[in-house]
């Protein structure tokens, strides 16, 4: 699930030949280069600005959705510039070599690469997807009270300009704390799909996270119950709304939104149909350890160090998912790590990006209130409930929900349900995203200028349209 994954930025150190004149002067601005990982590339900028002599920095890290992380300190000596991140455990040495060069490295996590930066910032990247207004259609913010919660949730409704009561359908985010658009690396998924349903002649919903953008609420406390809370109160809400057909509503979740769909749909039978985009259809603790696994094995990781990390991540996994003492469970979580890494030579633990800091940031993950419970969900029981027309899409290339380990799981629950009114569908060369892409991996997902495959834009709108009629 997107948002809970470790992401490392690899790293660099150097020197080099050249000296740039009056370098004090020329260091200030945004400074732009790329790194080359797994045959894509990720990148990052820093941004320079000088007060009194004194120099201050952040970064930014577009195709991840990163901005202004900050430097902790920035030294000029002569030609050379000196950067300590440590909110990334880094650091960025390099050699002006020209009033607009810079020739440099970045250290992280034991590792060492190669990074030339230009002065000015990166190209903007191309969303060609993205709607332009004016929309031939209505929007409007609207206010939705989850009083079970006691929170507000501010979000955008989208109504067509076709006769109503309209059929309608909720949008739900994936893991992490997402805005209404799902906004991630530069793309805007549910502002895509959204501009897409309406044109079609569907009433749209798609709402702020609790906690993030206008809506209230504590994101870190909540887990994938609590958003379920949020979405029954968005569908109720949309169901009541006057020009909708309160009987053709229906329920659309990527990623984690899945899973939320599911229960809600289950607690709903009206529901009028559910769309499960990357949904898992497995218990967490095996979720985890699939994408682990593909996610490290596309990284280019060997099998064998591979096999001996994957046996102790599921063991990490299931202590979170059954101990309910949560600072038991962390010891435990702690003392499987240095066990594990007691038996990996130096070279596996670099392979495998082992550190003690990355041993504090796994014991931390697997103690929130959101990941000890999606670890010991089982979202199987939930969708064994559906008997309404269920769409479930899953992309070929999705390395964090694999479409082989969960799609023929969701048809075995539904088939538990006796529902007759389901369809499980591959599609081909797409990933976790829904993109057309090469390799599947997260890094990627900024890389590529479309945001959702036409193909899945009009499989998922002219399904609703054959069901909701």
């Amino acid at each position: 699930m997107k948002k809970h994954l470790l992401f490392f930025l690899a790293t660099l150190l150097a020197a080099f030949s050249g000296y740039a004149q009056q370098p004090a002067r020329t260091i200030t601005g945004s400074w732009n280069g790329a790194l080359n990982i797994s045959g894509t590339k990720l990148r990052l900028v820093f941004n320079i600005e000088s007060t009194n002599g004194t120099f201050t920095a952040t970064m930014d890290s577009p195709d991840q959705g990163a901005k202004g992380i900050p430097v902790t300190s920035v030294k000029l000596v002569q030609d050379s510039i000196y950067l300590d991140i440590q909110a990334i455990r880094g650091s960025y040495a390099g050699k002006i070599t020209r009033p607009e060069t810079i020739d440099g490295y970045l250290k992280q996590a034991g590792q060492t690469m190669h990074i030339p930066l230009t002065k000015g910032e990166p190209a903007v990247a191309k969303r060609p997807q993205e709607p332009v207004k004016p929309y031939p259609y209505q929007e409007t913010e609207v206010t939705i009270d989850n009083k079970a919660a006691g929170i507000k949730l501010i979000g955008t409704l989208t109504l067509p300009k076709t006769k109503a009561p309209y059929p309608a359908v909720v949008l739900i985010t994936g893991s992490g704390p997402q805005d209404r658009d799902q906004t991630i690396m530069g793309h805007k998924p549910f502002l895509v799909l959204a501009d897409h349903l309406t044109r079609q002649g569907f009433a749209v919903l798609r709402l702020d996270d609790r906690g993030v953008g206008k809506s209230e609420g504590n994101f870190a406390t909540a887990t994938t119950e609590d958003f379920a809370s949020d979405a029954e109160a968005a569908y109720t809400y949309l169901r009541s709304f006057t020009g909708v057909n309160s009987k053709r509503v229906g329920l659309l979740g990527h990623s984690e939104g899945a899973l939320v769909a599911a229960q809600v749909a289950a607690k709903h039978p009206e529901t009028a149909f559910v769309v499960l985009m990357a949904g898992s259809a497995v218990p967490g603790t095996e979720l985890l350890v699939a994408q682990n696994e593909a996610l490290l094995k596309a990284g280019g990781v060997p099998q064998e160090p591979l096999q001996k990390y994957l046996q102790f991540r599921k063991a990490q996994f299931e202590v979170a998912a059954t101990e309910a003492d949560v600072f038991k469970a962390a010891e435990k979580i702690k003392q499987l790590e240095q066990e594990a890494k007691a038996k990996l030579t130096d070279q596996e633990q670099k392979q495998l990006g082992l550190t003690p800091q990355s041993e504090q940031t796994i014991v931390a993950q697997l103690s929130s209130p959101w990941m000890r419970y999606f670890l010991a969900y089982n979202p199987a029981l939930i969708l064994q409930k559906l008997t309404m027309p269920v769409l479930a899409i899953n992309g070929t290339r999705d390395l964090q929900v694999p479409y082989k380990q969960n799609l023929p799981a969701t048809e075995k629950a539904l088939k538990v349900a006796s529902n007759k009114k389901y369809i499980i569908q591959e599609l081909p060369d797409l990933n976790h995203l829904f993109q057309t892409a090469t390799t599947g991996m997260v890094n990627e997902y900024g890389q590529l200028e479309e945001t959702i495959a036409p193909t899945s834009l009009e499989i998922i709108s002219n399904w609703i349209k054959g069901v909701a009629k």
